[in-house]
């Protein structure tokens, strides 16, 4: 079993998994320093970062050896070829951004299931099978079973239709877009608002109902709590930026005092 496969349990049975966000510091050591901090996965951002294949295949590389799960947030315009490529770098999950519908929802599953369930492209003894060829066959059923699906809920459509979202068979997470679902609704981060607070209700509402996991990216303690409580299992804490940026901020304020 990978930390994926184990990760994707844990979150089926409504356990909790912790871990952060990152996009701009990709050192080697980064994965050890998160494993060390105790968190479960790392979301490695493509979307917003401008980070290369490479960068990402590195980054991924480092996670799994670190124990903690590589999750990518791929490339935005759902570039369905791309999702099978980060897989066979090694990526034990996917955050896809910007899904709206059932029919998109589908689509992503289909790019990352091996034929004949979907059309992922074929290429073993590489690093998503750690260089390493055996049961080609057994390989792809576990492969099947143990990539972990997360669809980012993004827009007031995707809230609209997060019923069909959920719904889709081997989509295993609905995460919050908090900031772009904010925009969509008209009220840039104002998260206390009625009509945001409908949708998180909705999209958790959707994911008990189907089995699924809820999933989130909160910037501070009260809000962690809060959503954890709600019933989010899949949380973010906060990102590389800003976590270095709080804590030097705090420290020279402390000392200038």
């Amino acid at each position: 079993m990978t930390n994926g496969d184990a990760l994707k349990r844990r979150l089926a049975q409504g356990e909790l998994a912790l871990g952060t966000f990152v996009m701009e510091f990709a050192s080697p050591g980064l994965a050890q320093i998160l494993a060390a901090a105790g968190a479960d996965f790392v979301m490695l951002d493509m979307e917003h970062s401008g980070w290369s294949f490479e960068t990402i295949k590195q980054q991924i590389a480092h996670a799994r050896d670190a124990g903690i799960v590589p999750i990518v947030n791929p490339r935005g315009g759902h570039r369905l070829a791309e999702h099978g490529l980060l897989l066979d770098l090694g990526a034990e999950g996917l955050m896809v951004p910007q899904v709206e519908t059932g029919e998109q929802a589908q689509a992503i599953v289909r790019g990352t299931r091996y034929p004949p369930a979907g059309t992922r492209g074929a290429a073993f003894g590489v690093a998503h099978d750690r260089y390493r060829t055996g049961d080609v066959a057994a390989t792809m059923r576990a492969a099947d079973a143990a990539s972990l699906l997360v669809v980012k809920i993004e827009s007031a459509l995707a809230v609209r239709n997060i019923e069909e979202i959920v719904s889709v068979a081997g989509i295993d997470v609905a995460l919050i877009g908090h900031t772009d679902l904010s925009l969509s609704l008209g009220h840039p981060l104002q998260l206390d608002r009625p009509d945001f607070t409908a949708a998180l209700d909705a999209v958790l509402a959707a994911c008990r109902r189907h089995g699924k996991a809820a999933g989130c990216v909160v910037g501070d303690i009260v809000t962690g709590r809060a959503r954890i409580a709600q019933g989010f299992r899949l949380v973010a804490y906060s990102g590389d930026i800003w976590l270095l940026a709080s804590a030097l901020k705090s420290g020279l304020e402390q000392l200038r005092a």
